[in-house]
This record gives structure tokens, sequence and C-alpha cells, in this order.
């Protein structure tokens, strides 16, 4: 089979809404800072009627990683589910005009596209409420083997753990790609996601992942440790690859018995944390799929990350393969 794309991903397909929030404002309406909490309809409704102006773009973990690919001039493609509503029309169109290869078929006459309200305290921190909506719905039958066999490095978004059907997905997707020697990639995505199912994702770590991206709460959180270099070690036994993320501490790669500590890109100011572990995840597979060694591939992550912190929005507002291009990248 061909390699049509350098990263396929598997994903929840949302709509993100953007918004300055203070403090205060989070607790007034409950929510945990810096967390991702699933809301009801209703109730993301209610947050979307509550929160400051802002604005709307096409997200979800995945579908952010992959525009930053696209950006760095990557080939990609995006499996995931959208409602046949507005929102969706609007995603699919911001995903295909990109550049990115998306042809899952919409959900007609069941839940709306997902929606997920961020708001952004003064530090940059995101904090999210999201509503799933149709994403749940994607299940084995929206796997497209031709994507997944064609793709040197196959993606997987930890977020898609909620749902069961698309574990299942997962399962498929895994097999496929195995089956054609691809590379297995997975993002933990969230520490309370890694709580909800430590067991099935050690698991499956441990018999079909190759790479795996995570930051040091969610590495912790799936060792049961307050020791990060422990944690690091555990997950070293279990993967060819981990790209651990620290935040202004920079990263960590193992792989086998191999380290690397990489620095942050720094920025003239933090606006908005949405999307940097994405963007990472955008910049690392993009100089794995292309050859480069992993401490490079280290500092494309950190360069998009960067990138992305220092203005609103989950996704690059520059190429960033011109970004990485000046800094002999």
């Amino acid at each position: 089979m061909p390699e049509l794309y350098d990263v396929a991903a598997i994903g929840n397909a949302i709509v993100d809404v953007i918004a300055p929030a203070t403090d205060e404002f989070l607790r007034e309406q409950a929510m945990d800072k810096g967390a991702m909490m699933l809301v009801d309809e209703a109730r993301s409704a209610a947050l979307y009627s509550a929160m400051a102006p802002g604005l709307e773009a096409s997200g979800g973990s995945a579908g952010n990683t992959i525009a930053g690919i696209a950006s760095f001039g990557g080939r990609a493609a995006f499996l995931g589910k959208v409602a046949d509503d507005q929102l969706g029309g609007v995603f699919t169109h911001d995903m295909r005009a990109i550049g990115a290869h998306f042809d899952t078929p919409p959900l007609v006459g069941g839940k709306a596209t997902a929606v997920s309200m961020i708001n952004v305290t003064p530090d940059g921190e995101r904090t999210m409420s999201t509503f799933l909506g149709a994403s749940t719905e994607f299940a084995t039958d929206d796997i497209d083997p031709a994507v997944i066999e064609g793709a040197k490095i196959v993606y997987l978004e930890g977020y898609l753990f909620d749902a069961e059907a698309a574990r299942h997905a997962f399962a498929k997707a895994a097999g496929l790609a195995r089956a054609s020697g691809r590379m297995i990639a997975i993002t933990l995505s969230d520490g309370f996601v890694v709580e909800r199912h430590r067991e099935a994702l050690l698991g499956f770590l441990e018999t079909q992942v190759d790479l795996v991206f995570a930051n040091d709460t969610e590495i912790t959180a799936l060792f049961q440790t307050d020791d990060f270099d422990a944690a690091v070690e555990q997950l070293r036994g279990k993967v060819k690859i981990a790209a651990v993320t620290r935040g202004v501490q920079g990263s960590v790669i193992t792989a086998g018995g191999e380290t690397f500590t990489v620095d942050v890109f720094p920025v003239e100011k933090v606006v908005d944390t949405t999307g940097a572990g994405d963007q990472y995840a955008a910049g690392f597979m993009f100089g794995l799929a292309t050859g480069r060694p992993l401490n490079v591939c280290g500092q494309l992550g950190s360069l998009a990350a960067a990138e992305v912190i220092s203005h609103y929005g989950p996704r690059p507002l520059v190429s960033l393969k011109d970004l990485a291009a000046s800094k002999g990248l």
C-alpha cells in the first residue's frame, strides 16, 4: 500500500468556542480550572449564554494536530464524526480548506455536532466544558481502511476512550495499521481521561501503541505516582517512543535506552494554552514522518506549541513550515 499520508488521525470532531474568563467566573460555574469536563447539551447552551464574547473555530484535539501537520506541509487525513448541521458543515469546510483529507459521512437525524466551551483565564490556562454530541457516534463503520493503511503514522485521540463505540473503532484501526506495518500513536489527552480509563489505556499501550504523547499530569496519573521520573521509566518499558511535555520545563523524549530533554521556545506572552499539546504532537510526528532525529522532532513540537500559545485559538496562525525554516529546522 503506497504511503498517501504522513499522519492520519482519529478524534472528536468539535467546534470550539473560546472566550476570556476570570477565576471567579470558573468558581461561579463550578468548573475545575485547567480540566476538560463533559457536559450535556442543555448545560453547554447555558454556559454559552453566560460566557464572555469570544471566537468560534473548528477544533478537537486530533483535528488541531492535523491542522498543525498541514501547516508544516505534511500530508494529513482526519477521521471523526460531525452531524449534518450548520456546525458540522463549518468543521468539514475548515478541515478540507487546510488541505486535509476528511470524508467521514455525517450523522443524519441524531445528536448535534460537538461543541467545546473553552474559558481562558488571564494566566493563559484553558478550562473546557465539552458537549460531545455527534462525535460519540464514530464507530467501526467509519474507519476507512484505505486511509489507515496509507498513513505512515496513525494517531489516536485519548478523549475517544469516553465512547465505547469509538474504542471498538480504535481496535479496528490498530489492527489495520499493525497489519500494514504502520506506526500507531496515541495521546492520553487529559488527566481525567486517564483516571476514568486507566486499565484500558494501559492495556492498549502495552499491546498496540508505538508512540505515546502525554503531559506530566497525565503520566503521573497513569502510574498513580507523584514521581515524574519514575513514571517516565515505567512508560519507557511499555512503548517504543514516549514524548512527555512539562510546560515551561520543556519535554522529555524516551526511546529504548535513550533519553532527550528538549527546551521550550520562548514566547513574549502566553495568551492561551489551548492546543499546545496538540501542536507539540503535530511537530513531533511531522518530524518523525519526514525522517528527523528524535531531538529535532521534539524541537519542532516545541516550536509549534510556542506559536499556538502566543494567540487565542488552538491552530497555527502562521505557516509552521516557514517558521521551522526560519529556525533552521
